[in-house]
């Protein structure tokens, strides 16, 4: 899955590049926190109705969560396609057809 010319896993080796020495001193449970935070402005975003900063926020949640999977070894396209690359997780359907609980 890509965006433009860009897939998921350039996208977090650049967060990599970019972050991996910050993350590494702030640790992953500092990372966790901070991706956290982003989440609630990402919330308030959605609260407010303004598509820009929805955008921007989910952005910055992405990147969080790549950095986070840096720091503790995980190929986040590979699991996502991994878990999610079949369809449902649950039925193995695209679209999803388990039964809501």
């Amino acid at each position: 899955m890509q965006t433009g010319d860009k897939a998921i896993h350039e996208f977090q080796e650049l967060m990599k590049k970019i972050y991996i020495r910050r993350d590494k001193r702030r640790g992953v449970y500092g990372t966790l926190l901070w991706m956290i935070s982003e989440i609630g402005e990402f919330a308030g975003a959605v609260l407010e109705k303004d598509k820009k900063k929805i955008a921007d926020e989910a952005a910055d949640i992405f990147a969080w969560l790549c950095s986070a999977s840096n720091l503790l070894g995980i190929d986040l396209e590979k699991a996502s396609f991994e878990k999610y690359g079949k369809g449902c997780p649950r039925c193995r359907r695209i679209p999803c057809r388990c039964q809501k609980k």
